[in-house]
């Protein structure tokens, strides 16, 4: 029966004497080390159980690059997404209290119209492409996980630990962010939440994790040549030399793949997802091409022929809700009510703005309304510092939601009560329904019923 080599010594140069390398004992007393090692568990915690001869330092090393490139243009865009949702009002669809978690607040801006758009289309748009890399990147350094013994020393625990946070928290950003794109709450919790605190046990790992392994990796790149391993097919690939890290398998087997091949099936894999999913983003013709989007696939007819990511009927407002009975309730300091027709009265403006949802998907529409600083000068307040949007909604946590002053006093932010050039549908917001450039989707009211100015 083998017994693992330690990984300080694999691979090292023998004793001056020409012995082999002495083992090391990590920290443990050396009977109690030996025993270990000479007893390893059965099936995955022994040396021979991983024999892919493709796996090495030097692969894992070229799926960490990738990772190491796009990952921080997930994070950024996440982060950001967190304060376009301006948390600091009460209302908005995210926790406010996140303690010393919480970033530097500032005015959303509202220009350019797409920033939002961009911002979700990176982070979810990569973050779906990265998948497979970050699957693969998983599978190339699985026998880490069956390490025997499986601590050595303190700092060797240390180490498991980190890289326990690490994939436990990168699994749990994505799962639960696909599950959040397909409208799927399975899990329980509040998405926002957990996903919002789940980023920052994942930020602490990632940055702890690149400062350990970065001149590992650069070491590894610089032993082969992407060019060649691009030219080796099956029949040419061998093992890489045994490594300290353990990732060589000791008893390899014959090659039913290359390097090359795993390396395209992983690129072909993302670009798979990418050609399914990017429809969303994009929209118009294409949004038929994301056939795995499920949020907004629904969509209304005619000049509401666009997605519907929340109906009227899940939330719960009927035709009665919106019949001739309606008033819009503007609260100031000279209170007012008005019908759609005393809003339709008034002067309409007319503006093409995107709509843009957390879960990637987007839209751009025509609209026409009247625009929220001149309700707010209705109400009395010249120079809103917030506007806090309620909703006819009955069920949900999106049944109100507070905009910036800068939100409000924009030209182009209005309610809307007309799109494409007719009104609009009941699916969409009808009576009235809030559209503002560059804020998450969710902050674009539907069934607006009072909207209250803040000085």
């Amino acid at each position: 029966m083998a017994t693992r080599v330690p990984e300080e010594a694999r691979g090292a140069p023998p004793g001056g004497d020409g012995a082999p390398p002495r083992p090391v004992t990590y920290g443990f007393p050396a009977p109690l080390w030996r025993a270990l090692a000479a007893r390893p568990l059965p099936g995955p915690f022994r040396d021979r159980a991983w024999r892919s001869p493709i796996r090495g330092p030097w692969l894992t090393s070229v799926f960490g690059l990738v990772l190491l490139i796009g990952l921080p243009f997930v994070i950024v865009t996440g982060l950001l997404s967190f304060i376009a949702y301006q948390p600091q009002f009460a209302g908005n669809a995210f926790p406010a209290r996140v303690g010393p978690l919480h970033l530097p607040y500032f005015a959303w801006p509202t220009h350019p119209a797409w920033l939002y758009r961009l911002n979700q289309g990176i982070h979810v748009g990569l973050g779906l492409a990265l998948i497979p890399v970050v699957l693969a990147k998983l599978w190339s350094v699985i026998p880490k996980l069956f390490t025997w013994p499986p601590v050595r020393s303190l700092a060797h625990l240390v180490e498991r630990a980190s890289l326990l946070l690490l994939v436990g928290s990168v699994l749990f950003e994505f799962v639960t962010g696909v599950l959040n794109i397909q409208y799927d709450y399975v899990f329980g919790f509040d998405f926002y939440t957990a996903h919002y605190f789940g980023a920052w046990i994942f930020i602490g790992a990632f940055v702890v994790h690149v400062a350990i392994k970065f001149p590992t990796m650069r070491r590894s790149l610089r032993t082969r040549r992407l060019r060649d391993e691009l030219r080796t097919d099956v029949a040419h690939t061998v093992p890489e030399p045994l490594d300290v890290h353990g990732l060589v398998a000791v008893d390899p087997a014959p090659p039913t793949a290359s390097r090359r091949g795993v390396l395209a099936a992983v690129a072909g894999g993302s670009l798979l997802v990418t050609l399914v999913t990017v429809g969303a983003r994009i929209g118009g013709a294409f949004r038929g091409t994301a056939v795995l989007d499920a949020r907004g696939r629904a969509a209304g007819s005619g000049a509401n022929h666009f997605p519907v990511n929340r109906t009227a009927t899940a939330a719960q407002v009927t035709a009665a809700d919106t019949g001739t009975d309606y008033r819009l309730a503007l609260t100031g300091p000279t209170p007012v009510r008005l019908s759609r027709a005393q809003l339709l009265a008034m002067p309409q403006y007319t503006v093409h703005l995107p709509i843009a949802c957390v879960e990637g998907w987007a839209t751009g529409q025509t609209w026409t309304g009247v625009r929220l600083r001149d309700l707010a000068l209705v109400a009395g307040v010249p120079s809103p510092r917030s506007a806090q949007v309620r909703s006819l909604e009955k069920a949900g946590a999106f049944a109100r939601a507070t905009l910036n002053g800068n939100q409000v006093t924009d030209p182009h932010a209005l309610l809307a009560l007309k799109v494409n050039g007719e009104d609009l549908a009941l699916d969409h917001g009808y009576p009235a329904r809030v559209i503002v450039p560059a804020v998450p989707g969710v902050h674009n009211t539907k069934w607006v019923s009072a909207i209250e100015f803040t000085a």
